[in-house]
Protein backbone atom coordinates (compact mmCIF):
# COMPACT_ATOMS: atom_id res chain seq x y z
CA UNK A 1 0.00 0.00 0.00
CA UNK A 2 1.18 3.51 -1.10
CA UNK A 3 1.50 6.19 2.23
CA UNK A 4 -0.44 8.21 0.44
CA UNK A 5 -3.38 5.75 0.05
CA UNK A 6 -2.53 4.73 3.64
CA UNK A 7 -3.76 8.68 4.63
CA UNK A 8 -6.75 8.25 2.73
CA UNK A 9 -7.67 4.92 3.99
CA UNK A 10 -6.82 6.65 7.92
CA UNK A 11 -8.79 9.59 7.06
CA UNK A 12 -12.15 7.93 5.72
CA UNK A 13 -12.00 4.87 8.31
CA UNK A 14 -11.32 7.74 11.33
CA UNK A 15 -14.21 9.90 9.83
CA UNK A 16 -16.55 6.66 9.57
CA UNK A 17 -15.58 5.82 13.25
CA UNK A 18 -16.83 8.75 14.47
CA UNK A 19 -20.34 9.32 12.25
CA UNK A 20 -21.11 5.86 13.76
CA UNK A 21 -19.99 6.73 17.12
CA UNK A 22 -22.67 9.93 17.01
CA UNK A 23 -25.16 7.54 15.47
CA UNK A 24 -24.65 5.40 17.85
CA UNK A 25 -25.00 7.60 21.05
CA UNK A 26 -28.10 8.68 19.64
CA UNK A 27 -29.72 5.48 19.40
CA UNK A 28 -28.68 3.98 22.86
CA UNK A 29 -29.89 7.60 24.05
CA UNK A 30 -33.16 7.07 22.50
CA UNK A 31 -33.29 2.86 23.44
CA UNK A 32 -31.48 2.35 26.43
CA UNK A 33 -33.10 -1.09 27.49
CA UNK A 34 -32.33 -4.39 25.43
CA UNK A 35 -35.08 -4.46 22.08
CA UNK A 36 -35.75 -7.60 20.55
CA UNK A 37 -33.64 -9.86 19.79
CA UNK A 38 -31.34 -7.80 22.62
CA UNK A 39 -33.18 -9.08 25.21
CA UNK A 40 -32.10 -12.56 25.04
CA UNK A 41 -28.28 -11.49 24.28
CA UNK A 42 -27.61 -8.91 26.90
CA UNK A 43 -28.50 -10.93 30.11
CA UNK A 44 -26.68 -13.89 28.34
CA UNK A 45 -23.78 -12.13 27.88
CA UNK A 46 -23.52 -10.26 31.29
CA UNK A 47 -24.41 -13.74 32.66
CA UNK A 48 -20.99 -14.52 31.69
CA UNK A 49 -19.34 -11.13 32.46
CA UNK A 50 -20.26 -12.52 36.09
CA UNK A 51 -18.42 -15.98 35.48
CA UNK A 52 -21.82 -17.78 35.21
CA UNK A 53 -20.65 -19.65 32.00
CA UNK A 54 -22.94 -23.10 33.05
CA UNK A 55 -26.28 -20.80 32.56
CA UNK A 56 -27.67 -20.53 29.37
CA UNK A 57 -30.71 -18.98 27.59
CA UNK A 58 -32.53 -21.98 26.01
CA UNK A 59 -34.53 -19.71 24.00
CA UNK A 60 -31.19 -18.82 22.25
CA UNK A 61 -30.24 -20.32 19.28
CA UNK A 62 -26.48 -19.38 18.70
CA UNK A 63 -23.10 -20.56 20.13
CA UNK A 64 -21.78 -18.05 22.30
CA UNK A 65 -18.92 -16.70 20.53
CA UNK A 66 -20.02 -13.01 20.92
CA UNK A 67 -20.82 -13.26 24.20
CA UNK A 68 -17.50 -14.83 25.06
CA UNK A 69 -15.61 -11.96 22.41
CA UNK A 70 -17.73 -9.67 24.62
CA UNK A 71 -16.29 -10.47 27.90
CA UNK A 72 -12.64 -11.10 26.65
CA UNK A 73 -13.02 -7.04 25.12
CA UNK A 74 -14.87 -5.60 27.89
CA UNK A 75 -13.09 -7.56 31.24
CA UNK A 76 -9.40 -5.72 30.37
CA UNK A 77 -10.40 -2.85 29.29
CA UNK A 78 -12.66 -2.55 32.87
CA UNK A 79 -9.39 -3.63 34.67
CA UNK A 80 -7.37 -0.96 32.82
CA UNK A 81 -9.69 1.60 33.10
CA UNK A 82 -11.00 0.93 36.81
CA UNK A 83 -14.67 0.83 36.05
CA UNK A 84 -16.89 -0.37 37.65
CA UNK A 85 -21.13 -0.59 38.85
CA UNK A 86 -23.76 -0.64 36.15
CA UNK A 87 -21.16 0.11 32.97
CA UNK A 88 -19.69 -3.16 33.32
CA UNK A 89 -21.53 -5.37 30.56
CA UNK A 90 -24.18 -2.63 30.26
CA UNK A 91 -26.18 -2.51 26.79
CA UNK A 92 -24.25 0.65 25.78
CA UNK A 93 -20.97 -1.53 26.58
CA UNK A 94 -22.06 -4.40 25.16
CA UNK A 95 -23.27 -3.15 21.67
CA UNK A 96 -20.01 -0.67 21.70
CA UNK A 97 -18.40 -3.87 20.55
CA UNK A 98 -20.40 -4.28 17.75
CA UNK A 99 -18.76 -0.62 16.30
CA UNK A 100 -15.29 -2.42 16.72
CA UNK A 101 -16.10 -5.08 14.77
CA UNK A 102 -17.80 -1.81 12.36
CA UNK A 103 -14.13 -0.73 11.91
CA UNK A 104 -12.49 -4.23 11.58
CA UNK A 105 -14.92 -5.79 8.77
CA UNK A 106 -14.32 -1.91 6.97
CA UNK A 107 -10.08 -2.78 6.87
CA UNK A 108 -10.95 -6.44 6.09
CA UNK A 109 -13.37 -5.18 2.95
CA UNK A 110 -10.58 -2.60 2.00
CA UNK A 111 -8.08 -5.60 2.40
CA UNK A 112 -10.55 -8.44 0.28
CA UNK A 113 -10.80 -5.83 -2.62
CA UNK A 114 -7.31 -5.39 -2.87
CA UNK A 115 -6.43 -8.78 -3.03
CA UNK A 116 -9.30 -9.55 -5.80
CA UNK A 117 -8.80 -6.69 -7.50
CA UNK A 118 -4.87 -6.22 -7.39
CA UNK A 119 -5.23 -6.22 -11.49
CA UNK A 120 -6.92 -3.16 -11.72
CA UNK A 121 -4.67 -0.08 -12.39
CA UNK A 122 -6.96 2.77 -13.68
CA UNK A 123 -7.72 5.02 -10.79
CA UNK A 124 -7.64 1.86 -8.52
CA UNK A 125 -6.98 3.74 -4.84
CA UNK A 126 -9.78 5.81 -5.03
CA UNK A 127 -12.25 2.87 -6.63
CA UNK A 128 -10.97 0.12 -3.68
CA UNK A 129 -11.36 2.66 -0.96
CA UNK A 130 -14.83 3.50 -1.81
CA UNK A 131 -15.19 0.26 -2.21
CA UNK A 132 -14.73 -0.83 1.35
CA UNK A 133 -16.57 2.19 2.62
CA UNK A 134 -19.90 1.89 0.70
CA UNK A 135 -19.83 -1.97 1.42
CA UNK A 136 -19.41 -0.98 5.11
CA UNK A 137 -22.15 0.89 5.25
CA UNK A 138 -24.46 -2.11 3.45
CA UNK A 139 -27.73 -1.24 5.02
CA UNK A 140 -28.69 -4.62 6.58
CA UNK A 141 -25.19 -4.78 8.11
CA UNK A 142 -25.01 -1.33 8.90
CA UNK A 143 -27.46 -1.31 11.16
CA UNK A 144 -27.41 -3.81 13.53
CA UNK A 145 -23.80 -2.31 14.57
CA UNK A 146 -25.71 -0.80 16.98
CA UNK A 147 -27.74 -2.98 18.61
CA UNK A 148 -26.50 -6.32 20.34
CA UNK A 149 -26.19 -8.70 17.54
CA UNK A 150 -24.48 -11.30 16.15
CA UNK A 151 -24.06 -9.95 12.37
CA UNK A 152 -21.11 -7.90 13.06
CA UNK A 153 -19.26 -10.11 14.51
CA UNK A 154 -20.16 -12.98 12.03
CA UNK A 155 -19.47 -11.17 9.20
CA UNK A 156 -15.87 -10.05 10.23
CA UNK A 157 -14.78 -13.48 10.92
CA UNK A 158 -16.32 -15.30 7.65
CA UNK A 159 -14.04 -11.76 5.72
CA UNK A 160 -11.55 -12.55 8.27
CA UNK A 161 -11.78 -15.90 7.27
CA UNK A 162 -11.62 -16.02 3.78
CA UNK A 163 -8.93 -13.19 3.53
CA UNK A 164 -6.94 -15.65 5.16
CA UNK A 165 -7.64 -18.33 2.98
CA UNK A 166 -6.38 -15.46 -0.13
CA UNK A 167 -3.48 -15.57 1.25
CA UNK A 168 -2.78 -19.18 1.73
CA UNK A 169 -2.96 -19.24 5.35
CA UNK A 170 -4.58 -21.99 5.80
CA UNK A 171 -4.35 -22.91 9.40
CA UNK A 172 -5.49 -19.49 10.39
CA UNK A 173 -7.92 -19.15 8.41
CA UNK A 174 -9.54 -22.84 9.54
CA UNK A 175 -9.30 -21.08 13.00
CA UNK A 176 -10.80 -18.12 12.03
CA UNK A 177 -13.59 -20.08 10.70
CA UNK A 178 -14.10 -21.99 14.03
CA UNK A 179 -14.58 -18.50 15.45
CA UNK A 180 -17.29 -17.72 12.65
CA UNK A 181 -19.03 -20.82 13.79
CA UNK A 182 -19.53 -19.99 16.98
CA UNK A 183 -20.89 -16.79 16.23
CA UNK A 184 -23.47 -18.42 14.20
CA UNK A 185 -23.45 -21.76 12.99
CA UNK A 186 -24.63 -21.85 9.41
CA UNK A 187 -21.31 -19.66 8.77
CA UNK A 188 -19.72 -23.15 8.17
CA UNK A 189 -21.48 -22.85 4.55
CA UNK A 190 -18.82 -20.08 4.08
CA UNK A 191 -16.05 -21.44 5.67
CA UNK A 192 -16.85 -24.46 3.27
CA UNK A 193 -16.84 -22.07 0.37
CA UNK A 194 -13.38 -21.04 1.48
CA UNK A 195 -12.30 -24.98 1.00
CA UNK A 196 -14.14 -24.69 -2.25
CA UNK A 197 -12.28 -22.11 -4.14
CA UNK A 198 -8.76 -24.17 -3.67
CA UNK A 199 -10.50 -27.02 -5.40
CA UNK A 200 -11.83 -24.96 -7.81
CA UNK A 201 -8.86 -23.25 -8.51
CA UNK A 202 -7.14 -26.30 -8.49
CA UNK A 203 -9.58 -28.05 -11.23
CA UNK A 204 -8.84 -24.93 -13.25
CA UNK A 205 -5.23 -25.40 -13.41
CA UNK A 206 -5.89 -29.06 -14.79
CA UNK A 207 -8.25 -27.58 -17.10
CA UNK A 208 -6.25 -25.35 -18.58
CA UNK A 209 -3.07 -28.01 -18.79
CA UNK A 210 -5.72 -30.09 -20.66
CA UNK A 211 -7.21 -27.83 -22.78
CA UNK A 212 -4.49 -25.60 -24.11
CA UNK A 213 -1.41 -26.12 -26.05
CA UNK A 214 0.48 -22.92 -24.90
CA UNK A 215 1.50 -22.87 -21.47
CA UNK A 216 1.96 -19.17 -21.32
CA UNK A 217 -0.61 -16.86 -19.42
CA UNK A 218 -2.46 -15.35 -22.87
CA UNK A 219 -3.56 -18.62 -23.87
CA UNK A 220 -5.07 -20.29 -20.67
CA UNK A 221 -8.92 -19.98 -20.91
CA UNK A 222 -11.91 -20.38 -18.18
CA UNK A 223 -13.85 -23.20 -18.29
CA UNK A 224 -17.05 -21.84 -20.06
CA UNK A 225 -20.42 -21.32 -18.23
CA UNK A 226 -22.80 -22.72 -20.31
CA UNK A 227 -24.34 -26.42 -20.83
CA UNK A 228 -22.12 -27.55 -23.10
CA UNK A 229 -19.02 -26.27 -20.29
CA UNK A 230 -21.09 -28.39 -17.68
CA UNK A 231 -20.83 -31.40 -19.28
CA UNK A 232 -17.17 -31.45 -20.22
CA UNK A 233 -16.86 -30.25 -16.57
CA UNK A 234 -18.43 -33.62 -15.64
CA UNK A 235 -16.70 -35.66 -17.53
CA UNK A 236 -13.41 -33.82 -16.40
CA UNK A 237 -14.03 -34.26 -12.56
CA UNK A 238 -14.73 -37.94 -13.48
CA UNK A 239 -11.08 -38.34 -14.68
CA UNK A 240 -9.46 -35.95 -12.42
CA UNK A 241 -9.73 -36.93 -8.86
CA UNK A 242 -6.40 -37.28 -8.16
CA UNK A 243 -6.15 -32.95 -8.42
CA UNK A 244 -9.10 -33.10 -5.91
CA UNK A 245 -6.81 -35.31 -3.80
CA UNK A 246 -4.06 -32.96 -3.60
CA UNK A 247 -5.91 -30.11 -3.04
CA UNK A 248 -7.55 -31.68 -0.18
CA UNK A 249 -3.83 -32.34 1.16
CA UNK A 250 -3.32 -28.55 1.26
CA UNK A 251 -7.18 -28.15 2.84
CA UNK A 252 -6.79 -30.43 5.69
CA UNK A 253 -7.55 -27.73 7.95
CA UNK A 254 -11.32 -26.77 6.38
CA UNK A 255 -11.75 -30.72 6.39
CA UNK A 256 -10.67 -30.78 10.21
CA UNK A 257 -13.18 -27.89 10.70
CA UNK A 258 -15.85 -29.67 8.72
CA UNK A 259 -15.83 -32.63 10.67
CA UNK A 260 -15.53 -31.16 14.28
CA UNK A 261 -18.71 -29.28 13.12
CA UNK A 262 -20.01 -32.34 12.13
CA UNK A 263 -19.37 -34.28 15.73
CA UNK A 264 -21.14 -31.09 17.09
CA UNK A 265 -24.31 -31.78 14.44
CA UNK A 266 -24.73 -35.46 15.94
CA UNK A 267 -23.84 -34.44 19.36
CA UNK A 268 -26.59 -31.91 19.60
CA UNK A 269 -28.75 -33.96 17.34
CA UNK A 270 -29.07 -30.72 15.35
CA UNK A 271 -27.43 -27.23 13.89
CA UNK A 272 -29.55 -24.91 16.43
CA UNK A 273 -28.92 -24.77 19.90
CA UNK A 274 -32.30 -23.36 21.49
CA UNK A 275 -35.73 -23.25 20.38
CA UNK A 276 -35.79 -25.55 17.86
CA UNK A 277 -39.68 -25.34 17.23
CA UNK A 278 -39.19 -21.72 15.06
CA UNK A 279 -36.09 -22.95 13.44
CA UNK A 280 -36.69 -25.73 11.66
CA UNK A 281 -35.08 -26.72 8.17
CA UNK A 282 -36.90 -27.09 4.74
CA UNK A 283 -36.73 -26.87 1.37
CA UNK A 284 -37.42 -23.20 0.50
CA UNK A 285 -36.35 -22.42 -2.52
CA UNK A 286 -38.09 -19.20 -2.90
CA UNK A 287 -35.56 -18.17 -0.89
CA UNK A 288 -32.82 -18.15 -3.41
CA UNK A 289 -35.24 -15.92 -6.05
CA UNK A 290 -35.70 -13.30 -3.00
CA UNK A 291 -31.87 -13.12 -2.57
CA UNK A 292 -31.32 -12.72 -5.84
CA UNK A 293 -34.36 -10.14 -5.98
CA UNK A 294 -32.67 -8.27 -2.84
CA UNK A 295 -29.25 -8.22 -4.83
CA UNK A 296 -30.58 -6.37 -7.48
CA UNK A 297 -31.93 -3.80 -5.57
CA UNK A 298 -28.96 -3.14 -3.33
CA UNK A 299 -26.16 -3.46 -6.66
CA UNK A 300 -28.25 -1.56 -9.26
CA UNK A 301 -25.93 1.60 -9.22
CA UNK A 302 -22.97 -1.04 -10.13
CA UNK A 303 -24.41 -3.68 -11.86
CA UNK A 304 -27.52 -2.47 -13.89
CA UNK A 305 -27.01 -1.23 -17.08
CA UNK A 306 -28.73 -0.58 -20.41
CA UNK A 307 -25.87 -2.72 -22.14
CA UNK A 308 -26.95 -5.53 -19.83
CA UNK A 309 -30.37 -5.62 -20.14
CA UNK A 310 -29.96 -5.10 -23.99
CA UNK A 311 -27.92 -8.46 -23.49
CA UNK A 312 -30.49 -9.97 -21.27
CA UNK A 313 -32.90 -9.14 -24.11
CA UNK A 314 -30.56 -10.65 -26.76
CA UNK A 315 -30.37 -13.62 -24.57
CA UNK A 316 -34.43 -14.09 -24.51
CA UNK A 317 -34.51 -13.84 -28.37
CA UNK A 318 -31.98 -16.75 -28.92
CA UNK A 319 -32.57 -18.98 -26.43
CA UNK A 320 -36.44 -18.48 -25.50
CA UNK A 321 -36.98 -22.16 -24.92
CA UNK A 322 -34.24 -21.91 -22.63
CA UNK A 323 -35.41 -19.16 -20.85
CA UNK A 324 -39.05 -20.58 -20.95
CA UNK A 325 -37.87 -23.57 -19.17
CA UNK A 326 -36.42 -21.91 -16.39
CA UNK A 327 -39.15 -19.80 -15.63
CA UNK A 328 -41.54 -22.78 -15.72
CA UNK A 329 -38.99 -24.22 -13.23
CA UNK A 330 -39.06 -21.08 -11.21
CA UNK A 331 -43.09 -21.31 -11.02
CA UNK A 332 -43.18 -24.51 -9.91
CA UNK A 333 -40.73 -24.09 -7.29
CA UNK A 334 -42.43 -20.99 -6.33
CA UNK A 335 -45.95 -22.80 -5.92
CA UNK A 336 -44.57 -26.26 -4.44
CA UNK A 337 -41.88 -24.69 -2.52
CA UNK A 338 -43.00 -22.00 -1.00
CA UNK A 339 -43.00 -21.19 3.14
CA UNK A 340 -44.43 -18.79 5.50
CA UNK A 341 -43.22 -18.87 9.01
CA UNK A 342 -45.29 -17.41 11.45
CA UNK A 343 -42.78 -14.68 12.36
CA UNK A 344 -43.20 -13.04 9.52
CA UNK A 345 -46.77 -12.87 9.78
CA UNK A 346 -47.19 -11.83 13.19
CA UNK A 347 -44.02 -9.59 14.02
CA UNK A 348 -44.71 -5.99 12.78
CA UNK A 349 -41.58 -4.35 13.61
CA UNK A 350 -39.74 -6.13 10.60
CA UNK A 351 -39.57 -4.60 7.11
CA UNK A 352 -39.66 -8.83 5.85
CA UNK A 353 -43.43 -8.29 7.14
CA UNK A 354 -44.56 -5.36 5.23
CA UNK A 355 -42.62 -6.91 1.83
CA UNK A 356 -44.85 -9.67 2.26
CA UNK A 357 -47.66 -7.62 3.05
CA UNK A 358 -47.83 -4.84 0.34
CA UNK A 359 -46.77 -7.49 -2.07
CA UNK A 360 -46.68 -11.14 -1.76
CA UNK A 361 -50.58 -10.44 0.41
CA UNK A 362 -51.59 -8.42 -2.77
CA UNK A 363 -52.96 -11.01 -4.55
CA UNK A 364 -52.65 -14.55 -4.16
CA UNK A 365 -51.13 -15.13 -7.82
CA UNK A 366 -48.79 -12.24 -7.19
CA UNK A 367 -46.11 -14.46 -6.32
CA UNK A 368 -46.33 -16.05 -9.41
CA UNK A 369 -46.20 -13.07 -11.17
CA UNK A 370 -42.81 -11.50 -10.32
CA UNK A 371 -41.67 -14.70 -11.73
CA UNK A 372 -40.22 -13.32 -14.86
CA UNK A 373 -38.39 -10.53 -12.78
CA UNK A 374 -36.88 -13.23 -10.61
CA UNK A 375 -35.66 -15.08 -13.93
CA UNK A 376 -33.90 -11.35 -14.91
CA UNK A 377 -32.53 -11.13 -11.30
CA UNK A 378 -30.78 -14.50 -11.09
CA UNK A 379 -29.75 -13.81 -14.62
CA UNK A 380 -27.68 -10.76 -13.72
CA UNK A 381 -26.66 -12.07 -11.03
CA UNK A 382 -24.68 -14.63 -13.13
CA UNK A 383 -23.72 -12.05 -15.49
CA UNK A 384 -21.88 -10.91 -12.83
CA UNK A 385 -19.67 -13.85 -12.80
CA UNK A 386 -19.56 -14.48 -16.36
CA UNK A 387 -15.67 -13.93 -16.40
CA UNK A 388 -15.16 -16.46 -13.51
CA UNK A 389 -14.44 -20.19 -14.71
CA UNK A 390 -17.36 -22.90 -13.97
CA UNK A 391 -15.57 -24.48 -10.80
CA UNK A 392 -15.92 -21.58 -9.20
CA UNK A 393 -19.12 -20.64 -9.70
CA UNK A 394 -20.19 -24.03 -9.23
CA UNK A 395 -18.17 -23.93 -5.54
CA UNK A 396 -20.36 -20.13 -5.18
CA UNK A 397 -23.89 -21.17 -6.16
CA UNK A 398 -23.75 -24.35 -4.12
CA UNK A 399 -22.69 -22.39 -0.92
CA UNK A 400 -25.53 -19.69 -1.95
CA UNK A 401 -28.27 -22.24 -2.05
CA UNK A 402 -27.41 -23.94 1.53
CA UNK A 403 -27.23 -20.82 2.76
CA UNK A 404 -30.40 -19.67 1.84
CA UNK A 405 -32.92 -22.41 0.93
CA UNK A 406 -33.07 -24.43 4.00
CA UNK A 407 -34.40 -20.98 5.80
CA UNK A 408 -37.85 -20.64 6.11
CA UNK A 409 -38.06 -17.50 7.61
CA UNK A 410 -37.37 -14.55 5.28
CA UNK A 411 -35.13 -12.50 7.13
CA UNK A 412 -32.76 -9.82 5.69
CA UNK A 413 -29.88 -10.78 7.82
CA UNK A 414 -29.07 -13.63 6.44
CA UNK A 415 -28.50 -12.47 3.19
CA UNK A 416 -25.80 -10.14 4.37
CA UNK A 417 -22.54 -12.44 3.79
CA UNK A 418 -24.38 -14.19 0.35
CA UNK A 419 -24.49 -10.39 -0.85
CA UNK A 420 -20.42 -9.63 0.36
CA UNK A 421 -19.40 -11.87 -1.27
CA UNK A 422 -21.50 -11.60 -4.63
CA UNK A 423 -20.38 -7.72 -4.38
CA UNK A 424 -16.83 -7.81 -3.65
CA UNK A 425 -16.71 -10.31 -6.43
CA UNK A 426 -17.95 -8.44 -9.33
CA UNK A 427 -15.60 -6.10 -11.40
CA UNK A 428 -14.65 -3.66 -9.71
CA UNK A 429 -16.76 -0.28 -10.63
CA UNK A 430 -16.43 2.81 -12.08
CA UNK A 431 -16.18 5.82 -9.64
CA UNK A 432 -19.68 7.42 -10.28
CA UNK A 433 -21.52 4.17 -9.65
CA UNK A 434 -19.60 3.52 -6.37
CA UNK A 435 -20.41 7.10 -5.64
CA UNK A 436 -23.85 6.57 -6.58
CA UNK A 437 -23.90 3.55 -4.60
CA UNK A 438 -22.85 5.23 -1.62
CA UNK A 439 -25.59 7.62 -1.97
CA UNK A 440 -28.11 4.58 -2.37
CA UNK A 441 -26.67 2.91 0.70
CA UNK A 442 -26.48 6.24 2.79
CA UNK A 443 -30.20 7.13 2.18
CA UNK A 444 -31.45 3.88 2.71
CA UNK A 445 -29.29 3.84 5.89
CA UNK A 446 -30.75 7.22 6.58
CA UNK A 447 -34.39 6.41 5.94
CA UNK A 448 -33.93 3.40 8.37
CA UNK A 449 -32.36 4.73 11.73
CA UNK A 450 -35.01 7.70 11.09
CA UNK A 451 -37.89 5.52 11.01
CA UNK A 452 -36.26 3.39 14.19
CA UNK A 453 -35.64 6.57 16.47
CA UNK A 454 -38.72 8.95 15.83
CA UNK A 455 -41.25 6.12 14.24
CA UNK A 456 -42.16 4.35 17.34
CA UNK A 457 -45.86 2.63 18.18
CA UNK A 458 -47.34 0.60 20.87
CA UNK A 459 -49.56 -2.89 20.72
CA UNK A 460 -52.82 -3.09 22.07
CA UNK A 461 -52.36 -3.59 26.09
CA UNK A 462 -48.72 -3.50 25.65
CA UNK A 463 -46.84 -0.32 27.14
CA UNK A 464 -43.53 -1.50 25.90
CA UNK A 465 -42.39 1.32 22.99
CA UNK A 466 -42.08 -0.84 19.56
CA UNK A 467 -39.54 0.26 16.85
CA UNK A 468 -39.35 -0.40 12.72
CA UNK A 469 -35.90 -2.15 11.89
CA UNK A 470 -35.00 -4.41 9.55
Amino acid sequence: MERFESYIVIALFSVNFLISCLIFSGITREQRNPYMDEIFHVPQAQKYCHGKFNEWDPMITTLPGLYLVSVGVIKPVVWLSGLTGNVVCSTAMLRFINLLFNCGNLYLLYLLICKLHHREKTQATPRRVLSALSLSTFPVLYFFNFLYYTDSGSTFFILFTYLMTLYGCHKTSAFLGVCAVLFRQTNIIWVAFCAGTLVAAKMDEAWKAAHTKKRDEKSLTNVPLTFSGVKKVMLFMFTSLGHVKAVLFVAWPYVAVGTGFLAFVVMNDGIVVGDRTSHKACLHFPQLFYFFSFALFFSFPVSLSLSRVRRFLEALKKRPLFFLSLTCIALLLVWKFTYIHSYLLADNRHFPFYVWKRIFQRHELMRFVIVPAYVFAGWSFADSFKLRSLFWNLAFLSCLVAATVPQKLLEFRYFIVPYLMYRLHMPLPSLPRLLLEFLLYTVVNAATLFIFITKTFHWPGSTETQRFMW
